[in-house]
């Protein structure tokens, strides 16, 4: 058995796209998927964006918000999914902090696994 940490701690900071107070520890990357934990402190925000590929952003803890280019800010909260195809403009921050699990992969489709939000 083996220990590997994913944590605030051994993060890196995320600068691109006028971001600021957010970080990433990434977990893996392969020829089909990318994962990585996204840390966002308070007030912050990961830019304005366009996704490379499918991604799904599921907050693990913490609340904050998503919008796509030209939309409003949407809460979000522990528990809750966001999916972005690809090429989507996007948006996240939160105002007390966030933590969120981001997989990207050209077959990624949550229709088949996750439950809608009502």
């Amino acid at each position: 058995m083996e220990f590997f940490r994913f944590d605030l701690d051994v993060s890196r900071e995320i600068s691109q796209f006028s971001s600021h107070n957010a970080s990433i520890s990434p977990i893996i990357r392969n020829k089909t998927a990318t994962v990585g934990c996204i840390h966002l402190k308070d007030n912050s925000v990961l830019g304005m964006h366009p996704a490379a590929c499918p991604q799904l952003f599921l907050i693990a803890d913490g609340d904050g918000w998503v919008k796509t280019a030209g939309g409003e800010q949407v809460a979000v909260q522990k528990g809750t999914a966001v999916y972005w195809s690809e090429g989507e403009e996007h948006e996240s921050g939160s105002y007390l902090g966030m933590t969120a699990i981001v997989i990207e992969g050209p077959d990624l489709d949550p229709h088949k696994y996750l439950k809608p939000l009502e």
